[in-house]
């Protein structure tokens, strides 16, 4: 097995590393816990990188489908071998020409968040010539489990508000080059347990019942989104849930009894559960110092390299293990990058090993929102390497490059 100091060495830091045996697990285990007809989106603004979506969606064991919130997304997936016709797209601000690419490519079905959002995908398959499937994203007016990321309940961007649904039924099913063929749900993220996780799906499901009956079409497939848990740059383990196959299986017989022949399609989506506990970030102490009393490790990459959260303003208490094993702890510090800027911290004041300039920490569990979710370009600091291994051996090892393509001018003086 090459270790982390030995990758460290060979390839530099700040680096990624993302084992695949591990999403491979992550995906198996996820599949066993859904009821088997069921289908299973990847979420692939977690992590795009092309191994992983391979692994994901025609790797080992069953594939998922890919959901995705742009064309660069979509050349991620297509890239990687995954289907266009399999892929969900996502998002709420999905423009004329990106609509009009993805169509193109041969994505039919496509989450609309408003009824502009369905009208402007008509539109785009209306010139095309082809018919849009689309599934209605709902914003529920009422939610079971409590989060700290809450998708429904409020005033929101994403979807439409439950309650004015019915009203617009006739303006729905009469938009040219769009066929209703579904509702789309996301309520929460990262439910606090199985008990959660499950009151929630069973929720949605009745809602989506409801919605069904209210609106008068018969849904053909319904996205009842995700929730499912994984820790985050701290030390854990994924979460395996024993009771939630057989509580959706007797929610969705109660409510949708056609479900398991297909009518309609029941789909769930995940991102963060299925390639968190995948990866793990390397990174150098560069410098340790004390002011006014606290103490400082700074390390070769900060919120450029690993920003998901931190670069959101969402301090978290990451975990930090010293050349594998974990070293107790000696001393609190604030963990912080190299950036010009007071907001590039990793974690306030946390327990941390006996470190030293030149030292390599690594942050578990984080396979997820990672390079791409953060500043990558802020400084012009080069981006992470990414090394992806299966089974102890290195299968890749790769940097995103930044490159500026000009439209006018050379930008010579």
């Amino acid at each position: 097995m090459t270790g982390y100091t030995e990758l460290a060495e060979r390839f530099g830091t700040p680096a990624y590393v993302y084992d695949l045996d591990r999403i491979a697990a992550a995906k198996r285990d996820l599949f066993a816990a859904l009821p088997e007809e069921a289908h299973l989106f990847y979420a692939v603004k977690a992590n795009p990188h092309p191994e992983l979506v391979r692994e994901m969606c025609a790797g080992t064991g069953r594939g998922c489908r890919a959901e995705i919130s742009s064309v660069g997304e979509l050349a991620a997936v297509l890239a990687a071998g995954a289907c266009a016709a399999d892929v969900l797209y996502t998002g709420p601000g999905k423009t004329e020409g990106e609509l009009t690419e993805a169509l193109k490519e041969g994505v039919r079905l496509f989450s609309v968040e408003s009824l502009g959002d369905l009208r402007r995908t008509g539109e785009a398959a209306g010139r095309l010539g082809v018919v849009a499937d689309c599934l209605l994203r709902v914003n529920s007016a009422s939610a079971s489990a409590s989060t700290s990321i809450r998708m429904t309940g409020v005033p929101s961007q994403f979807g439409f508000d439950s309650e004015t649904l019915p009203g617009l039924r006739d303006e729905l099913t009469a938009v040219p080059g769009t066929r209703v063929a579904g509702a789309h749900f996301f309520p929460l993220s990262n439910a606090k347990d199985e008990a959660s996780l499950i009151a929630e799906f069973r929720h949605t499901i009745g809602v989506a019942a409801g919605l069904q009956e209210e609106l008068g079409v018969r849904f053909r497939f319904v996205d009842i989104g995700g929730g499912f848990a994984a820790p985050y740059a701290v030390t854990g383990d994924r979460p395996v849930y024993g009771e939630l196959r057989a509580a959706l299986a007797e929610t969705l017989d109660a409510h949708f009894p056609g479900w398991r022949e297909g009518a309609p399609r029941i789909a769930f989506e995940s991102g963060r559960h299925l390639v968190g506990d995948s990866g793990t970030l390397l990174a150098g102490v560069v410098n340790l110092k004390e002011s006014r009393g606290r103490r400082f490790a700074i390390l070769d990459g900060g919120i450029n390299t690993f920003g998901g959260m931190s670069g959101l303003g969402r301090i978290l208490p990451v975990s930090v293990e010293l050349h594998g094993p974990q070293a107790p702890a000696e001393q609190v510090a604030s963990l912080v990058g190299p950036l010009c800027t007071p907001g590039d911290v990793l974690g306030r004041d946390i327990p941390l090993p006996a470190l030293a300039p030149g030292d390599v920490v690594a942050v578990p569990n984080a396979g997820a929102y990672g390079p791409t979710a953060s500043l990558l370009m802020f400084l012009g600091r080069p981006a992470p390497v990414e090394i992806v291994v299966r089974g102890g051996d290195v299968v890749s090892a790769s940097r995103i490059e930044h490159t500026r393509a000009y439209a006018y001018g050379q930008g010579e003086r």
